[in-house]
This record gives structure tokens, C-alpha cells and sequence, in this order.
């Protein structure tokens, strides 16, 4: 399935996605999860499938305004330095573990929404990336099992204001920026993308290839990630992992490169679809 949450006419909903537009499930089955978050933390998948087959699209996707996939996430944590072309653009070691950040859910928006580049500067970079939603809970998760606990797939933009990253040693004051990164336009479910390794992602910049790699080339792919983070504490229904980002990103071209007011950012990942946002300033 193809998941997404909505608002219309100021009602947030969330749905299945046909070739005829949206299945509104919320509508039918609000009143016991109010959100796909909810849906995923009760383990109701099957209750919005069943609620959407043989049922007709009722609302068109260009009726929509796009709100993250998930909009309640317990926790969005971020992966530095895992695709091995951008850890070479870098200059820096391939790190020996997993590097971890965290983001917050007020730090990005939805497919269509418009990217925030901060009034304190003027460093604000792309990184397209694939994020991975969990699906059901779990502690000391073994890679072997991993992707058992993958509700699904979706596009995440971890946009960087690059001058702030640096100010210390920890990436987070970079990375939390208010409307700075966006996540959607949906959520794919495993049963349609059973390989995450096995995908094709690209970045644009006005229409412009920025980044093309394919998800192989991860250094830590999502069952080592799971493994890794599940060690550390439990991982809940309807959390977001995003998975890092590869080479091209601006910072590391010659001149540099970076969004400003006026830009589209697009982050297209094969099977999943594409992430489009403007960029406004603050």
C-alpha cells in the first residue's frame, strides 16, 4: 500500500493511495486511530487495507495539502556519514559505528509544503535520503529479523544549515532548523518494496541532478541500523529513521552550492515517488 496523511478543508485525515487518487480511511476508521501513527501503534494495518479494498478514490490528490507520512512520531532519529560516496567527499574516516542525530517533528514538513531556509543563514543544504518507518516494537533486534519491524518506506530531505552543524562536535544544532527538512509524500508498505537496498535515489535542484545513488552503496543498511538503535532502547511503532545521505550534497561542490527563496528541491527514490518542496525564507 501506498500510505498518506492529508489535510482537507482543514479536516487531517489519512489514507490509501489508487491509481484514482485517496482512499479516505480516516474518515471510516478515525474515531479508533486518529492518525497512521496510531494506526501502526495499535498494529492496524490491516483494518485501513480491508477498509480500502474495492472501495473507490473519494478524494483527488491535487485536493489535498500533504502532511508528513507520520505525524506523531515518538522519535526521528537521523544517520551522519552512511553512503560511502559522501563519507569520500568528505575527507572523513568511514565511522566505526552508526553516527546518530536526532530531529524533531516540527523540523520538517510535507511533500508540497514549503522548506524554510533560516534568516541566521544562508548555508542550506540538501540531502535526499531514504527513511524507514517501524512497525512494531522491539529491543535487541537481530539484523537477521530487522526488517520484520519495517512498517515501510518514504523520502526524507534532511536539510543542513551547514554553519550551524559546525558550531560544535554534535550535528543536532544543524539538523532541527523549524520547517528546515521534509518527509512524504507517503509511506510504502514492505509487501511492495521488500528489498530497501535494492532502490534508486535521486535529488534535483531546479530540475537539475544534484544526487543519484543507488541504496546499496549504504555503509550501514537499514537491518545493521535497526540492530544498532534497538541496543540503545526500544524502537516504537511509527518511529522515523532516515538513513543519511550521498555525494553531491552542496557544501562539497566547488564553488558550493546552496537552496535559497525561489528553488525547488525534489528527492525522487524508486518505488516510493517523489518528495517536491519549494524553499522560502524565514
Amino acid at each position: 500500500m501506498k500510505l498518506i496523511s492529508f489535510r482537507r478543508k482543514g479536516r487531517d485525515s489519512y489514507g490509501v493511495v489508487t491509481s484514482g487518487g485517496i482512499v479516505d480511511v480516516g474518515r471510516k476508521l478515525g474515531d479508533s486511530y486518529a492518525t497512521l501513527g496510531a494506526v501502526l501503534r495499535a498494529g492496524a494495518l490491516d483494518a485501513v487495507r480491508d477498509a480500502a479494498v474495492g472501495t473507490s478514490a473519494d478524494v483527488a490528490l491535487d485536493a489535498i495539502e500533504y502532511l508528513p507520512p507520520i505525524t506523531d512520531p515518538a522519535k526521528i532519529v537521523c544517520i551522519g556519514l552512511n553512503y560511502k560516496t559522501h563519507i569520500e567527499e568528505t575527507g572523513r574516516p568511514a565511522p566505526e559505528y552508526p553516527i546518530l542525530f536526532p530531529r524533531y517533528p516540527d523540523s520538517h514538513v510535507g511533500n508540497g509544503e514549503p522548506m524554510v531556509c533560516p534568516k541566521v543563514s544562508d548555508k542550506y543544504d540538501f540531502e535526499g535520503e531514504l527513511a524507514f518507518v517501524i512497525g512494531k516494537e522491539g529491543r535487541h533486534i537481530a539484523a537477521a529479523n530487522a526488517l520484520d519491524y519495517v512498517a515501510g518506506y518514504s523520502c526524507y530531505n534532511d536539510g543542513s544549515i551547514r554553519d550551524y552543524q559546525r558550531h560544535t562536535t554534535q550535528f543536532m544544532p544543524g539538523k532541527t532548523f523549524w520547517r528546515s527538512g521534509a518527509f512524504g509524500p507517503c509511506l510504502v508498505t514492505t509487501d511492495e518494496l521488500p528489498d530497501p537496498g535494492a532502490m534508486t535515489l535521486v535529488t534535483r535542484l531546479n530540475g537539475e541532478e544534484m544526487q543519484r545513488t543507488g541504496t546499496d552503496d549504504l555503509l550501514f543498511g537499514v537491518p545493521e541500523l535497526i540492530e544498532y538503535m534497538s541496543a540503545i532502547a526500544p524502537l516504537q511503532p511509527g518511529d522515523v529513521i532516515s538513513t543519511g545521505t550521498t555525494g553531491g550534497v552542496g557544501f562539497a561542490r566547488k564553488p558550493p552550492v546552496w537552496m535559497k527563496a525561489g528553488d525547488t528541491i525534489e528527492v525522487e527514490i524508486s518505488g516510493i515517488g517523489t518528495l517536491t518542496n519549494p524553499i522560502i525564507d524565514e
